[in-house]
């Protein structure tokens, strides 16, 4: 019996080490705190999320894309990390819909020799809010 609780507590502690700090975050956060109620107020309100771990329309096109397999928040993996484009593009209006059209079309020589593969079928609002994510990213 003490072999069995302690290869299934070994295994909990294995399994929470492995979570990214998003997931410990989330998991730390997963519960919700109700605002007592009050004679004028007949119901409760939860606290809202943390603004940390609500995701833009953009970040979660990003997440399904294949552009995790080329790019990263923070560093540069083969093409430049967003944090790194953020610096050198201001969000604004121009500067989205020139990205979103290279995100689309590929591109090659801005941040290098490698090109970066067109998204064809990804649509212009789609690339937009994408872009409008990363450009948000500031160090």
């Amino acid at each position: 019996m003490k072999k069995t609780l302690f290869i299934l507590g070994c295994y909990v502690l294995a399994m929470a080490a492995c979570a990214s700090p998003e997931e410990r975050a989330a998991a730390s956060n997963n519960t919700t705190t109700e605002a007592p109620a009050t004679t004028t107020e007949a119901t409760t309100t939860a606290t809202p999320a943390p603004a940390s771990t609500v995701k833009s329309d953009g970040e979660k096109l990003i997440a399904k894309s294949d552009c995790i397999g080329c790019h990263n928040k923070v560093q540069k993996v083969i093409g430049p990390a967003y944090v790194d484009i953020a610096a050198k593009y201001p969000l604004n209006d121009e500067n989205i819909n020139h990205l979103a059209d290279k995100v689309i079309a590929g591109g090659k020589g801005v941040w290098g020799e490698i090109p970066m593969t067109p998204h064809a079928s990804l649509s212009k609002d789609d690339a937009k809010s994408m872009v409008k994510y990363i450009l948000s990213l500031k160090k």
